[in-house]
């Protein structure tokens, strides 16, 4: 194996890891994206859950005194 041939080798190399980093830092930003998605709607819950206690009202899965 000549030497301009391992050049090419490393360069294909070099090549797919740099594709492969990008595709995975894409992949990483889209999570990250859902994450603050889910904790905002995580906090908009507590918060709602938070303000129906406060006014007295209960869970809709409470059963009624009666029972």
């Amino acid at each position: 194996m000549s030497d301009e041939d391992r050049f090419i080798d490393i360069e294909i190399k070099l090549a797919h890891q740099e594709d492969l980093v990008e595709s995975l830092n894409t992949r990483i930003y889209e999570q990250q994206k859902q994450i603050d998605k889910l904790e905002a709607m995580l906090n908009a819950l507590a918060e709602h859950m938070r303000n129906n206690a406060q006014h007295g009202q209960t869970p809709l899965n409470e059963r009624p005194p009666h029972y």
